[in-house]
């Protein structure tokens, strides 16, 4: 099942509801962003099984008290043209799927900003990270080859005008 694009369809039937003058309870809301939150974390690859129950349960409470509502304000085919698109967001096959980058990054502090490199030949990755310990930030090496640093923004933002001056004299 594709989480993100029954999400995206369950968005828009709640913006939709919302200019028509229902608002969502707290309690849905609150799903609505529990259920991103997982989407985020089953993209990295870590979701385990009770993990996707977990967000497939909670998708399914935001679902049903939409639909709920959609039947009491919209007409008949306008919901069945609902069901359809959720139906059809469901069922998305992973072939379809593109691999998409990973926009949730674990290891990084809160309070702290952070950027992703790609090493390039004339910046490989020491050389990166050599840069971001100049300017007093950290670095994790990610699986896809990237480098993450992260800290102070004037500090990120000195360490990309480093690199950026350094790339462009090579």
């Amino acid at each position: 099942m594709d989480y993100t694009a029954k999400w995206k369809v369950l968005e828009d039937l709640m913006v939709d509801l919302r200019r028509k003058g229902v608002e969502a309870p707290p309690t849905v809301i609150e799903d609505f962003r529990s259920a991103k939150l997982m989407i985020k974390i089953a993209e990295t690859g870590d979701c385990a099984g009770d993990a996707q129950l977990k967000l497939e349960e909670i998708l399914g409470s935001v679902e049903s008290y939409l639909v709920t509502e959609a039947q009491n304000i919209l007409s008949t085919q306008a919901v069945d043209e609902w069901l359809r698109r959720m139906d059809q967001a469901s069922f998305l096959t992973c072939e379809t799927k593109e691999e998409k980058e990973n926009t949730f990054i674990t290891g990084v502090p809160r309070d702290q900003k952070w950027v992703r490199v790609e090493p390039i030949h004339s910046l490989p990755n020491e050389r990166l990270t050599q840069i971001a310990k100049e300017n007093n930030l950290l670095g994790n090496q990610q699986k896809d080859g990237k480098l993450v640093v992260y800290g102070r923004q004037q500090d990120i933002k000195a360490f990309l005008k480093k690199i950026a001056a350094e790339a462009a004299r090579k």
